[in-house]
């Protein structure tokens, strides 16, 4: 049995995790970084100092009930590119650095990003999905992508942009416009429940250049529509219909150029059931318990975990 901890200190979520190998089990904690109420997003300067100030709480409540971690592995970057970079990262490579170098256990690095998909696999109970090609969507604040993953030697995956936002994110829409409302940041869950009050049909029209989308246009459409009649429940029920709108329109194009390739859904956005269910009604893709949608340890454990059984 080898017990594998995971870090992971993205913009707006402090988060750890365990993972069993004996019972391939997880365990994790989190706790959102507290922003001020009407804003938009928090300083990076900010993050480091709560990110600091939370993680030895999130990483304790863990309780590993005096068990020998046996590795450690660590989100260091947004993605899997060069130049991907922001300083949120380093407070949880520091510390898992430091527990690596105390206990001399190995230490893994993966990006932010390979954790979401790798995430969004195990909690859908798809973990199979990592040994073959297939199209992954991270869709958050500060996300909008599709990529093709594949097998990978060393990391065991690897994610290939195939498609992206060209101006705003899906996640920021749904703050930007959650704000405006006057919801609580992040908007996510509040501006699920109000555009569910919301029963009439509403059609959209994506904004695609090939695979690629453009969402700005739909805040500014909408701040418009809101300053025109302050119908709340039908911009919360056209923002994320919006979102999902584009996205089976990404996915079209998308099927398309690389055939009907599997495709897992991840993020905090895809956490929503209104843009998930209008997904399946077009395609059979695979989606991750919110729990594991959000930013969260979980699929940097479980990568960590993989890692570590095969140099075993």
């Amino acid at each position: 049995m080898a017990l594998v901890l995971g870090i992971d200190t993205s913009n707006y979520t402090t988060s750890a995790a365990i993972f069993d190998t004996d019972t391939n089990t997880l365990k994790q904690a989190k706790k959102l970084l507290p922003v001020k109420k009407g804003d938009c997003g928090i300083r990076q300067s900010d993050a480091v100092f709560h990110h600091t100030k939370q993680l030895p709480e999130i990483i304790s409540s863990l309780d590993f009930l005096g068990k020998r971690i046996d590795a450690v592995s660590v989100s260091s970057s947004p993605r899997e590119c060069e130049g991907s970079y922001m300083p949120c990262f380093l407070v949880g490579v520091s510390v898992a650095s430091s527990i690596s170098a105390v206990n001399s256990i190995p230490l893994y690095t993966f990006s932010h990003q390979q954790g979401h998909i790798a995430a969004a696999a195990f909690g859908s109970k798809k973990t199979e999905l990592l040994s073959s090609p297939f199209i992954a969507f991270h869709i958050s604040g500060g996300t909008t992508e599709a990529l093709l993953v594949k097998p990978h030697a060393k990391s065991f995956i690897s994610a290939e942009l195939i498609a992206h936002t060209l101006d705003l994110n899906a996640g920021q829409l749904v703050d930007r416009i959650g704000v405006m409302l006057g919801l609580e940041f992040p908007c996510g869950i509040e501006l699920e429940k109000l555009a569910n009050t919301y029963k009439n049909d509403i059609k959209v029209k994506p904004c695609l250049k090939g695979s690629d989308c453009c969402l700005s246009g739909f805040e500014n459409k909408i701040s418009k529509f809101y300053a025109d009649t302050n119908d709340k429940a039908y911009v919360a029920a056209y923002t994320l219909k919006a979102i999902s709108a584009t996205l089976i329109e990404t996915a079209n194009s998308l099927c398309q150029k690389y055939g009907n390739l599997p495709m897992l859904f991840a993020g905090g956005v895809m956490s929503n059931n209104l843009i998930k269910n209008d997904i399946l009604k077009y395609f059979n893709a695979y989606f991750a318990p919110p729990q594991f949608s959000a930013d969260n340890a979980a699929g940097i454990a479980y990568l960590g975990a993989k890692k570590l059984l095969s140099q075993g």
